[in-house]
């Protein structure tokens, strides 16, 4: 295993989380679930996003829930969140209580217990969830994704979670206002669509992939829900198209030191990536 190879597997179980990590934050969940249940009805309450999927990051990944709600939808997501907020930040005093589209995030213990609840409505098998590109609807299939990204992920040795992993690594430590769920999808497409496998390579193709796609919406690759987005804003697109620039300079230099057995180049090059 060249060095370049080895710091990759480093940094991945530097960032993966134990098997306790969201235990604490888990703790507040039997309390959300009670308040919504008593001021909207609750269908149904489960584990989602890096949480459910195994791709979650120490020290940056919350516990994400998703939260079916009785009743009839609302016109537009955004009220939906403003009215769970409101419900959460009432039975939560002492905790900040935010939107963070699609989710209201509770910051327990100064934000050491941090939990996002997407409120959602039930659809023919998926979920109607707030869309932060408008402000309405998307309609996801979360259980089905999961599913997804397991059966890919059974390719190369678990590469489709490795891959993700890093790129959320690459997100966080860098800033990029891009989302977790895009780069996960993404991530778990391209490995689905590789023969071979050597991490340092198909870093540089998945982020050189994601560039000249330019972030572009990404189809639900079940063909089930919504398109994926990758950005909230046009001015985060710019500011994380900018970063994957650099991003993928810096990846594909280490690829190519790595070639050369270059190797504290190699190593040097994807500290500067992830900003270690």
């Amino acid at each position: 295993m060249t060095k370049a190879n080895s710091y990759l597997n480093d940094l991945l179980s530097k960032y993966t989380p134990s098997s306790t990590y969201f235990d604490a934050a888990r703790g507040h969940r039997s309390a959300i679930e009670t308040r919504l249940d008593n001021d909207f009805g609750v269908k149904e309450m489960f584990e989602t996003g890096s949480l459910k999927h195994g791709t979650g990051v120490w020290f940056y990944s919350d516990a994400d829930y998703i939260v079916c709600l009785k009743g009839e939808r609302p016109q537009t997501g955004t009220s939906a969140l403003t009215k769970v907020k409101a419900s959460l930040a009432d039975r939560f005093k002492s905790t900040t209580v935010k939107v963070r589209t699609p989710a209201v995030v509770c910051e327990f213990a100064d934000a050491k217990e941090t939990v996002e609840v997407v409120p959602a409505y039930a659809s023919n098998g998926g979920y109607w969830i707030p869309d932060p590109a408008t402000g309405g609807w998307m309609k996801t299939h979360p259980k089905d994704h999961n599913s997804y990204v397991n059966d890919v992920n059974k390719k190369h040795s678990g590469a489709a979670k490795k891959l993700a992993r890093l790129a959320k690594v690459w997100k966080y430590k860098r800033s990029v206002p891009v989302s977790s769920c895009y780069l996960e999808m993404r991530a778990a497409k391209y490995a689905d669509g590789e023969s071979s496998w050597y991490m340092p390579i198909d870093l540089h193709s998945y982020l050189s992939g994601l560039k000249s796609l330019e972030l572009a919406a990404m189809n639900d690759p079940t063909g089930l829900g919504s398109r994926f987005t990758a950005c909230s804003s046009d001015s985060n697109r710019e500011d994380a198209l900018s970063k994957l620039s650099t991003a993928v300079n810096r990846a594909a230099k280490a690829r190519d030191y790595d070639k050369d057995d270059q190797d504290a180049d190699a190593v040097e090059q994807l500290k500067l990536l992830f900003n270690q």
